[in-house]
């Protein structure tokens, strides 16, 4: 299978609408949006953990939950405030009476406003927002977001109750809950455990493929080493049942254990070597080049679908070291214009061609576009492009080189 195929495969087999049955009046649902969705009910209202991506999921999610009770919700607990997790919040404005979120654990950098157009750009490549349905195939973390469709749009509702610190209890219509700050994948993330049914919705602190250490929509450092504490802590908690923002639950003991332990030691895995390629002198592509998982993380829960082990590794290098490679060369380089423009004197533009047309011939589609940097020439590009979008299991390159190719 070419990595469009494999895409193909893993969405049909994980991203099918499903309700679990998690507890005594606990369901989790999936595939129902981008994101899950968690449905406790109480005496006489349903609170809902995280509330999918958009009015249009969030209202085949109400209709579900209406087969179930004819308890309205009355509360919605967000596990962080991304906007795939709240933006179908607004569907239930006219019973919800508290929407409960914890504060950031840190700030982001100051005067990232200012960077809204290349964010945004970034974001509509990474995430296939301009491409079709077969085209784009997947999220990579769930279906995709439904609000590019025809119809439907994003209405998250504002927190009521913004708590900070450590850890909140609070019974909410007769069912315990406990709220802890775990900011891990990002910034405001929190898990909430049901101590009565010992589980445990983690947000996007876990999901079933290899974690998203960077974002290529840009994104300043996660902390891997903290990312690993709290996962530490999620382990401690000893939870029967994980609930995660995206893919399948992990259910009973045993699977939760060694699913997120697994998690952590991925992470821990790539952020050592990745530290000890960059302690021996290794530059960044080669420390890139030279990390690679064994054997025992090549699983189903870790497969590379939305992040890649080398984008990672990337990040962890220039979150400790800056952009610096140690080589003199790239100290202060040539303008980049200048420096392209001598190599193509050098190797001479038809010559180049050639190579690239031969390249795109024999598949080698990365090394024609690396070379193409060079001669710059739109129509052996845009082949190139969709030739490698093929080659990827990962939704986000694959968005990516698909929305490339079609600016030209």
């Amino acid at each position: 299978m070419n990595g469009e195929q494999l895409l193909i495969r893993f969405t049909n087999e994980n991203f099918q609408k499903k309700m679990y049955a998690i507890a005594e009046n606990v369901y989790f649902f999936t595939g129902f949006g981008n994101s899950n969705a968690t449905a406790v009910i109480g005496k006489s209202s349903v609170i809902l953990i995280d509330a999918l991506d958009c009015d249009r999921y969030a209202k085949n999610l109400r209709k579900e939950l209406s087969k179930i009770t004819p308890k309205p919700v009355r509360t919605i607990i967000y596990t962080h405030t991304c906007p795939d997790h709240t933006g179908g919040a607004g569907v239930f404005s006219d019973t919800v009476q508290e929407v409960i979120a914890f504060a950031k654990a840190r700030e982001d950098l100051k005067y990232y406003d200012r960077l809204e157009n290349i964010l945004n750009m970034r974001k509509i490549f990474a995430r296939g927002y301009g491409l079709s349905d077969e085209d784009a195939i997947t999220h990579g973390l769930g279906p995709r977001e439904g609000f590019i469709k025809a119809g439907a749009s994003q209405v998250p509702l504002e927190p009521t109750t913004l708590y900070t610190g450590k850890s909140v209890e609070r019974e909410i219509d007769g069912v315990k809950f406990k709220l802890i700050s775990m900011p891990g994948e990002t910034k405001d993330s929190i898990s909430v455990l049901l101590p009565e049914y010992n589980v445990l919705a983690v947000g996007d602190n876990y999901s079933n493929v290899f974690p998203n250490m960077y974002s290529v929509r840009g994104s300043s450092y996660r902390d891997v080493a903290n990312w690993i504490e709290i996962l530490d802590q999620i382990l401690a908690l000893d939870a029967e049942t994980i609930l995660p923002g995206h893919t399948w639950p992990l259910l009973g003991k045993e699977e939760a254990r060694r699913s997120i332990q697994n998690y952590r030691d991925v992470l821990e895995y790539v952020l050592f070597e990745t530290l000890r390629c960059m302690n021996d002198g290794l530059t960044l592509n080669e420390t890139a080049e030279a990390v690679k998982l064994p054997e025992r993380f090549k699983t189903k829960s870790l497969g590379e679908y939305f992040s890649l082990v080398e984008w990672a590794v990337k990040a962890i290098y220039t979150g400790y070291l800056g952009w610096f490679d140690g080589q003199a060369a790239n100290l202060i380089p040539v303008p980049q214009e200048e420096y392209r423009q001598t190599m193509l004197e050098l190797i001479g533009e038809e010559n180049l061609r050639r190579k690239i047309k031969a390249c795109v011939m024999q598949e080698q589609y990365q090394m024609a576009l690396q070379l193409n940097m060079i001669l710059h020439d739109p129509v052996l590009e845009k082949a190139a492009l969709e030739g490698r979008a093929a080659e990827v299991a990962n939704a986000n390159a694959r968005h990516f080189y698909l929305a490339r190719a079609k600016e030209f």
